[in-house]
């Protein structure tokens, strides 16, 4: 689907993920590992490596199962990442990490903590990208990355949610038409996720295009900043206009499934008019067991910094975990 851009027309074009150094992701944790217990925990460098890959050469090191091995987060293959990997080891010292044969991996630093390190466990995740070749106005680039500081960024799924050319969706669309199809878990589970996902999108594009997607409406639900608290809004009074200003809090939207929304007024109608559309994945959704959530429409884009460098330029800024770096760039410019 098309993402309704919050601050105009890109105001460039360049190409990005020339080398792997070209996208650097440093993962940022959650907790602190206490330096005992029976799981390793792993700082693991990768270049150019899908993350399940280096977790089957970790557990094939460490001579145990591949479900002995957790990580926070995927993190991109076509990149330099850096991201923390727990292999459990009751009983057990730990390997000579040095001597792991993986091509581009290398573990930067090993401890030792009570628990095992489980998905979406991750405070977020701090990027590095260049832009090579950039042709554009760097100068009215720079004023909008003062606005999204100061406003945020819509919080879309990426188009990687959704597989190449969308076809995790259009599986989803097929799997909900033929509810006796047995699939994967794996592959089900992607398929709801791309499902959930772009109807989400839906309603963030809609108020994108409204220009409330950072403001309140009457009945919207608000999650406040760094927390998964969640609180409603009969009223949109002056302290709601005020916290929503210095992003203290954020408004969201739905993640569909079974339950009962808590928006209300002019929020719920948004919603149920956006996803009338979309009935059959609604009800798919809801067949296969889903639970109605909710997801920040906005994030608050941390330490945003643009520095040209010759005929290149360098973005630098972090993001909360489960947002995308690619929607912050589709907001700024156009790539090859």
């Amino acid at each position: 689907m098309e993402y309704h851009p919050a601050f105009g027309p890109p105001l460039g074009r360049g190409r990005l993920r020339v080398e792997p150094e070209d996208f650097v992701v440093i993962e940022q944790p959650l907790v602190e590992p206490a330096d005992q217990g029976e799981h390793a925990w792993l700082r693991v460098r990768k270049r150019g490596q899908n993350t399940d890959w280096v977790a089957g050469q970790l557990a094939r090191l460490a001579g145990v199962k591949s479900r002995d091995v957790s990580y926070a987060g995927l993190k991109d293959r076509h990149a330099v990442t850096e991201q923390w990997f727990s292999v459990q080891l009751p009983g057990r010292a730990d390997p000579d990490w040095s001597v792991l044969d993986a091509e581009g991996v290398t573990v930067l630093e090993a401890r030792r903590h009570s628990r095992k390190l489980r998905r979406g466990a991750l405070r977020g995740n701090r990027f590095r990208l260049r832009l090579r070749d950039f042709t554009g106005d760097v100068d009215a680039l720079l004023e909008r990355t003062e606005v999204i500081a100061s406003r945020g960024l819509p919080n879309y799924f990426g188009a990687q949610r959704f597989g190449r050319e969308g076809g995790n969706l259009a599986a989803a669309r097929r799997m909900f038409a033929d509810p006796r199809r047995r699939l994967p878990r794996q592959k089900r589970s992607l398929y709801l996720s791309a499902a959930r996902s772009y109807l989400f999108n839906r309603i963030l594009a809609e108020r994108v295009r409204r220009g409330d997607w950072d403001r309140c409406l009457s009945g919207d639900v608000m999650q406040l900043d760094g927390r998964s608290a969640l609180f409603a809004v009969p009223a949109c009074d002056d302290e709601i206009q005020s916290r929503l200003a210095a992003q203290e809090i954020h408004p969201t939207g739905a993640l569909w499934g079974r339950g009962e929304s808590l928006a209300g007024d002019e929020c719920a109608r948004l919603e149920a008019a956006c996803l009338e559309p979309e009935a059959a994945l609604c009800e798919g959704l809801e067949r296969a067991g889903m639970e109605l959530d909710r997801r920040a429409l906005r994030v608050r884009v941390e330490g945003l910094r643009v520095t040209p460098e010759g005929g290149d330029l360098w973005l630098e800024f972090g993001l909360p975990a489960g947002s995308y770096a690619t929607v912050l760039l589709e907001q700024l410019v156009e790539w090859d």
